[in-house]
C-alpha cells in the first residue's frame, strides 16, 4: 500500500510539473503574440487551420485583467507538486478539491476553443492532459471509499485562503506587466515602423490576383497603402489578417489597395512548398479566382464569407454549396481558372529564400507585401496601424515626418 502511495504521489508530481512547464509555454506565446518586439517576430499559420495556438492567444478570454490564464494553471502545477512531496489529509482534500475544478474549468475551455475559436492550442492541451492525469491519481486515492459529492466538501479552508493569497499576489504582479507592455506600445509602435522601412526592397509579382479584397484607386499603385497578401483561405492567421483589414478599411477609408494572392497550402495545386496542411483549400482558391475574374464586384463579400466560416469552409458539401449560391460551380473543373491559380501560385517562386527549410520566400500564409517590404507573418493591430500611417504620411507630404512624432526609445 506504501508503494503504491509512492507512485501515486510521484505520477502527481511529475504531471504537476507537466502543468508547470506547458503554463509558462502558453504564458510564453501570449505576450510574444500580443506585444512582439519587433515585425520580424509576428506569428504565422504553420501547423494547420486546426491546431493553431494563435487563436487561443488574441482570444477574449486569454486573460483577465493582463493575467494569462496560464499563469492560474502553473499556480495549480506549484500546488499539486508541493502536495506531492510534503503529503498530508489536509493537502490530500484541498487538492483533490482543486484538481477536480480544475478539470471542470479544462473541459469547459476544451469546448470553447472546439466550438467556438474553431481551433486547438497544442500547449494548452498538454496542460488539459496533465489536469486529467492528476484528477485520475487523486480519484484513485479514494479506493476502496470510492468517489462521492462529500469529498468536494472537505478542503482545507485555511489552506485554500493561503494559496488564494499567494495566487492573487502574483496575479497583481502579471496585471502590472501587462499594464507596462500596454504603455509600451507607443515605443514599440515606433520601433515597428522604424523596423519596417529598414526592410529590403521587395517587387511585387509579375502576377497581380484579379483579386481585390479593397480598391481605393483604379492603379494598385496609386494608393497610399498597396498590400499583396499570399494567403490561404484555410489558415487560421490569414483569417486574423482579414480581420484586420476590416477594421482598417474603415478607419483608413480610400487609403487602402489589397489583393489576396492565392497561396493555398494544399500539395494538389502548390508545389513550390512541400506542404499540405489545409485539404479544400485549392477548390476555395479557384472558387475565389472565378468570381474575382468574371464578378469582380462580389470577391469582397466571398472573402468574408469563406472567413467568417473557417471551420464550415473545410468540408467538401459547404464549399459546392458556396459555388451553388454564387453560380460558380464550373469554377471547380475550369481549366483556365485552374491555370490562373497555378500562375499565380508560381509567383511565390519569384522571391530569395527566406527559410533553410524552404527554397523560396513565399513558403508560409500569411506572407505580406506592404509598399515593396515583405512581412512574414501577422502583426498586432497597433503596429500595423502605425506603419499604415506612416505611409500616408509619407505618400502626402514626400517624407516620412510621421517618424518625428514618436517619442525616441530608451
Amino acid at each position: 500500500m506504501n508503494n503504491q502511495n509512492n507512485w501515486r504521489r510521484a505520477g502527481i508530481f511529475l504531471s504537476g510539473i507537466g502543468q508547470i512547464v506547458f503554463s509558462l509555454l502558453t504564458i510564453r506565446h501570449f505576450f510574444l503574440a500580443n506585444f512582439p518586439e519587433t515585425i520580424f517576430r509576428g506569428s504565422f499559420c504553420d501547423i494547420s487551420a486546426f491546431l493553431n495556438c494563435d487563436s487561443s492567444a488574441y482570444s477574449p478570454i486569454a486573460h483577465f485583467k493582463g493575467v494569462p490564464l496560464g499563469y492560474f494553471g502553473f499556480v495549480l502545477g506549484i500546488i499539486f507538486c508541493l502536495g506531492a512531496v510534503f503529503p498530508s489529509g489536509r493537502w490530500e482534500r484541498t487538492n483533490f478539491f482543486l484538481s477536480f475544478w480544475n478539470l471542470l474549468a479544462v473541459i469547459g475551455l476544451f469546448i470553447y476553443s472546439v466550438f467556438f475559436l474553431k481551433s486547438l492550442c497544442l500547449l494548452c492541451s498538454g496542460y488539459y492532459f496533465f489536469s486529467i492525469i492528476v484528477f485520475i491519481l487523486y480519484v484513485v486515492s479514494l479506493r476502496p471509499e470510492g468517489f462521492s459529492l462529500r469529498h468536494l466538501t472537505r478542503p482545507s479552508l485555511a489552506l485554500l485562503l493561503t494559496l488564494a493569497i499567494f495566487t492573487a499576489s502574483g496575479a497583481f504582479g502579471f496585471h502590472l506587466y501587462y499594464k507596462a507592455k500596454d504603455e509600451a506600445q507607443t515605443g514599440r509602435a515606433m520601433k515597428a515602423v522604424k523596423d519596417f522601412y529598414e526592410l529590403p526592397f521587395t517587387p511585387y509579382p509579375s502576377i497581380l490576383s484579379p483579386a481585390w479584397i479593397i480598391r481605393s484607386t483604379e492603379r494598385f499603385e496609386d494608393a497610399p497603402i498597396q498590400i499583396v497578401v499570399y494567403g490561404d483561405f484555410l489558415c487560421p492567421d490569414c483569417q486574423f489578417f482579414a480581420l484586420q483589414l476590416e477594421k482598417m478599411q474603415t478607419e483608413f477609408a480610400g487609403k487602402i489597395n489589397a489583393i489576396f494572392q492565392f497561396f493555398p497550402l494544399e500539395n494538389r495545386c502548390n508545389q513550390v512548398v512541400n506542404k499540405n496542411l489545409h485539404p479544400g483549400s485549392c477548390e476555395l482558391s479557384y472558387l475565389a479566382a472565378y468570381i474575382a475574374l468574371y464578378r469582380p464586384e462580389k470577391f469582397p463579400e466571398l472573402h468574408h464569407e469563406i472567413f467568417a466560416n473557417l471551420r464550415a469552409a473545410r468540408s467538401p458539401d459547404w464549399r459546392l454549396d458556396l459555388a451553388r449560391r454564387y453560380e460558380a460551380e464550373e469554377a471547380l473543373t475550369d481549366s483556365h481558372i485552374q491555370s490562373l491559380v497555378h500562375q499565380i501560385i508560381e509567383t511565390g517562386k519569384e522571391y530569395e529564400r527566406t527559410s533553410d527549410r524552404y527554397p523560396y520566400g513565399i513558403r508560409s500564409t500569411p506572407t505580406v507585401i506592404l509598399n515593396n517590404r515583405m512581412i512574414i507573418g501577422t502583426l498586432p493591430d497597433y503596429q500595423l496601424r502605425a506603419i499604415f500611417k506612416a505611409l500616408i504620411e509619407e505618400k502626402e507630404t514626400g517624407t516620412r515626418r510621421f517618424l518625428e512624432n514618436w517619442v525616441p526609445l530608451r
